[in-house]
C-alpha cells in the first residue's frame, strides 16, 4: 500500500494512504530519513521510502509551483 507522509505529530506521522485515509504510524517504524512530502511503501507492516516516486512527485510539484508564477 502506497502513502505520502502528510506531517509529523509528536512521535507519530500522519500519512494519507489511497482513498484519502489518514493514520498515525509511529515515527520509529519508518526509515529514520523519512520526512513529510515522501512517497511510502507499506507491505506488511513495513514501511520504506519509494524514492523514485518522492523524486517525480516533488518534480511535479515544483512544475505547477513554476507555472503559477510564470502567469502572473
Amino acid at each position: 500500500m502506497k502513502g505520502i507522509i502528510d506531517r509529523f505529530e509528536g512521535q507519530m506521522a500522519v500519512i494519507e494512504f489511497e482513498g484519502r485515509i489518514m493514520k498515525n504510524i509511529p515515527k520509529a517504524l519508518l526509515p529514520a530519513e523519512a520526512r513529510e512530502g515522501d512517497v511510502i511503501d507499506e507491505e506488511k507492516g513495513s514501511f520504506h521510502v519509494n524514492k523514485e516516486e518522492t523524486r517525480q512527485r516533488r518534480a511535479e510539484i515544483q512544475k505547477l509551483l513554476d507555472n503559477l508564477w510564470e502567469s502572473e
